[in-house]
């Protein structure tokens, strides 16, 4: 390109790419054809008078977010850099590289809760460390109506978990609270389902089939890693392992396949059914790290989610899976119409 071309190539760029103008524009403006601008504009970038450079934070990983969002048919899909990717801070030792953030992963679940949530959505909370750190770091969220989805790890430990987390977010939307002050798993059947009766825990459950957007948990069956599987007998751990439980969500089983297994369990939890869970246009599953990456895929093929922030560790597991399976964002109607 000689020096006029290249004179005018910059100024067809500037009008394009920062300007905001089209190419019919540009061309009626420098006497030529629009087929020429696009020639011109192509040019450019070949020449590399012209750089697109695109960013985004550096804890997050667009291109695995876009190629997970794909793999797994997600509505949404927020991969943040892994513990073990960080530098360390000064003096400090990196965690294992099988464990997630949870600080890290809530911060970035409570950005994208400010986007998904509109004025008057009905917001919903299922206890996990992953939500009670994403309360934590809310900063905006439009007016709407809070309500726990799933009762307490520990009940004597209620204000310091999710129903102080129920409470944050209702602070911060201005909205209404609707907590839940019982134990997530009781003895049996009988004992649930008298609590269920109760008027402050079923006034909780009313809203449930009003909830727009949950945000849930998921763990793998092991210790540590699964509420629940805390909260059961070496017997009953054995007896759902036998069954094939690789992952739980809100007090739900899933086996490798997605499948639900354990039904008589959620008989005795205080939890949202996961039919009602499959209702809700916007599920938004919060974990991470290499250890939960077999669980988080079988919640996924389960088809009660739509969208998930995660880590690279995680990521990395479920972009190697074969068979993604089902495709939930796909099933659900868009809250938007499209």
């Amino acid at each position: 390109m000689g020096p006029a071309e290249l004179v005018q190539a910059a100024a067809m760029a500037r009008r394009f790419y920062l300007e905001g103008k089209s190419k019919i524009q540009i061309a009626e403006e420098f006497g030529v054809s629009r087929f020429k601008v696009a020639r011109v504009l192509e040019t450019a970038l070949e020449r590399d008078l012209v750089r697109i450079e695109i960013r985004v934070p550096s804890e997050l990983d667009a291109e695995r977010s876009d190629a997970l969002r794909a793999r797994y048919g997600l509505r949404h899909a927020v991969v943040v850099e892994s513990p073990a990717d960080a530098p360390p801070a000064f003096g400090a030792q990196n965690p294992p590289d099988d464990a997630a953030d949870p600080e890290n992963l809530g911060e970035v679940a409570a950005d994208l809760l400010g986007e998904l949530v509109n004025e008057g959505d009905v917001l919903g909370l299922a206890w996990g460390r992953s939500t009670i750190h994403m309360a934590a770091a809310l900063h905006r969220l439009p007016p709407c109506t809070v309500v726990q989805l799933t009762g307490v790890y520990d009940a004597g430990t209620a204000d310091r978990g999710s129903v102080e987390a129920v409470r944050r977010a209702a602070d911060v939307a201005g909205g209404e609270a609707h907590p839940i002050y019982a134990p997530m798993l009781l003895p049996d059947s009988a004992t649930a389902e008298a609590l269920r009766r109760q008027t402050g825990i079923a006034r909780a459950f009313e809203y449930f089939d009003k909830v727009t957007v949950a945000c849930v948990s998921i763990g793998s069956w092991e210790p540590g890693v699964s509420t629940v599987y805390d909260m059961l007998s070496e017997e009953e751990r054995e007896h759902y392992a036998s069954l094939g439980a690789a992952a739980e969500m809100s007090a739900h089983l899933f086996d490798a396949e997605g499948r639900r297994i354990g039904r008589d369990l959620g008989e005795r939890c205080i939890t949202v059914e996961a039919d009602r869970l499959r209702r809700i246009p916007e599920v938004v599953a919060i974990a991470g790290g290499r250890r939960k990456a077999a669980a988080i895929g079988a919640v996924l093929r389960s088809g009660l989610v739509t969208s998930l922030v995660t880590d690279t560790a995680a990521a990395d597991h479920l972009l190697l899976e074969t068979g993604p399976g089902p495709r939930p964002a796909l099933d659900r109607a868009d809250p938007d119409g499209a």
